[in-house]
């Protein structure tokens, strides 16, 4: 029953969204609750719910914050110099562009965090898609899947937890699957070609022209608000302050919520040191922190319900029950195969800490190493990324201002694509068996 009740949750919640009956919002918080009082848990829901609020609250401070400062950073210009090395390059052709965003956001997802990744690359490359008059859906789908190739680093959260799970080295993962990382962005820089070679042949190449190569302005408000923003003299501290955050995420000297609230603090001070400015920023990024905030935390009671009622363990035990003997050579693949759905319908942490170590204890028996289940484990995330309970997803589709059905609706097959190169390459390079 509870099997039954939590797929027909996820099911139900997906199509409401991707079909526009309902905002996220409302659904997040309006399904999940349907559905348990549906199982018979109306007693203990509110402390399910908290306990998952609880447990998103610290991704809420993180995004809240990391929004305020890179909003301050893209008031006081810091992209700027970037947007316009860009345009110069690809002089308004969508095939240059679209490639530029596949490169640019692989590059910038090194560090392993996709929130950061989202709002750098989002900053770059919006205004230009919109003065160009690109589908901005193909941003947000590149920026996306780009984001969830790369965060198969050591220091990012799959190989990590995985590493964790499994009590293996994740070092030991991650450099075998290095060439089938990449199979994953040579599969991306295709999709980029395919996109531009569409939004060519739509627009064609149009001239931005140099007066605007030299006056882009991103940020709120109109072009006289954005320059009288902009600090062009304290362009090296921001540029010294951000590397220097970034490299302390990368460390972990601290915890990154506390390295962005520190790092806001120090940014408007910088930029802003009248305290009626400080408030004008504050403000004017106000609805971008509640349009994503409040996403994060109506999550958190979507997966405090999943988790408190028992709905993801009996998912995960009803599929693993279908498993037939004979197919236990396989396994390597299967992990890889389920990868997909699992961590799509259910958090990174349920599938590394719940089901993995199942199946890497059967896998065993079949003389498969747990490094092999744990590499064939990852080769799901790219479509990961794209799960509703994935909060840094709302950070991406906020930013962009796009609607998150119409988002998912546009990159589902594209992530799918994505993650079966990593999958090929896995298999092709030798990562873990097809057959063992």
């Amino acid at each position: 029953m509870l099997t039954i009740l939590g797929f027909s949750m996820v099911v139900c919640f997906m199509y409401l969204i991707m079909s526009k009956r309902m905002s996220a919002l409302t659904a997040l918080i309006l399904i999940p609750v349907l559905f348990a009082i549906m199982g018979g848990f109306l007693h203990g829901l509110g402390g399910m719910m908290l306990d998952g609020i609880k447990t998103l609250a610290p991704t809420g401070v993180m995004l809240t914050f990391s929004i305020l400062y890179f909003g301050i950073m893209i008031d006081a210009g810091l992209f700027d110099p970037l947007v316009k090395f860009i345009l110069k390059l690809v002089k308004g052709d969508p095939l240059k562009v679209l490639v530029g965003t596949a490169v640019l956001t692989l590059l910038v997802s090194l560090d392993g965090d996709s929130s950061t990744t989202y709002m750098i690359a989002v900053a770059a490359f919006l205004p230009l898609y919109r003065k160009l008059g690109m589908n901005i859906l193909m941003m947000t789908c590149l920026v996306n899947l780009a984001s969830g190739i790369m965060n198969l680093s050591p220091w990012g959260g799959p190989t990590a937890r995985a590493a964790a799970a499994l009590r293996v080295d994740a070092l030991d993962i991650f450099v075998p699957m290095i060439p089938a990382m990449l199979m994953g962005c040579t599969s991306l820089i295709m999709m980029a070609i395919y996109f531009g070679l569409k939004e060519r042949k739509r627009l064609g190449a149009i001239h931005v022209g140099d007066h605007y190569e030299s006056n882009v302005s991103l940020g709120n408000g109109s072009a006289a608000e954005c320059d009288e923003n902009r600090r062009p003299k304290m362009f090296w501290p921001n540029l010294l302050l951000t590397t220097l955050l970034l490299v302390l995420l990368v460390i972990g000297i601290m915890p990154i919520q506390v390295l962005f609230m520190l790092g806001f603090a120090f940014a408007v001070l910088l930029n802003y040191p009248q305290l009626d400015k400080q408030k004008e920023r504050i403000g004017a990024h106000a609805a971008n922190v509640l349009a994503v905030t409040s996403l994060i935390f109506a999550a958190g009671i979507f997966t405090g319900i999943l988790s408190g009622t028992g709905m993801v363990d009996a998912m995960a035990k009803s599929l693993l029950a279908v498993i037939p003997p004979s197919f236990g050579p396989y396994l390597a693949v299967f992990t890889a195969i389920i990868s997909l759905p699992f961590t799509f319908f259910m958090s990174n942490d349920a599938f590394y800490f719940g089901i993995l170590p199942v199946i890497a204890q059967t896998a065993a028996g079949f003389g498969i190493s747990a490094e092999e289940i744990a590499r064939a484990s990852i080769v799901g995330q790219p479509f990961h990324l794209l799960s509703p309970l994935v909060p840094s997803l709302y950070l991406l589709v906020g930013l962009a201002k796009v609607d998150i059905g119409d988002h998912q609706k546009f990159s589902i097959k594209w992530g799918i694509i994505a993650s079966m190169a990593l999958l090929a390459g896995g298999l092709l390079f030798g990562a873990f068996p097809f057959y063992h």
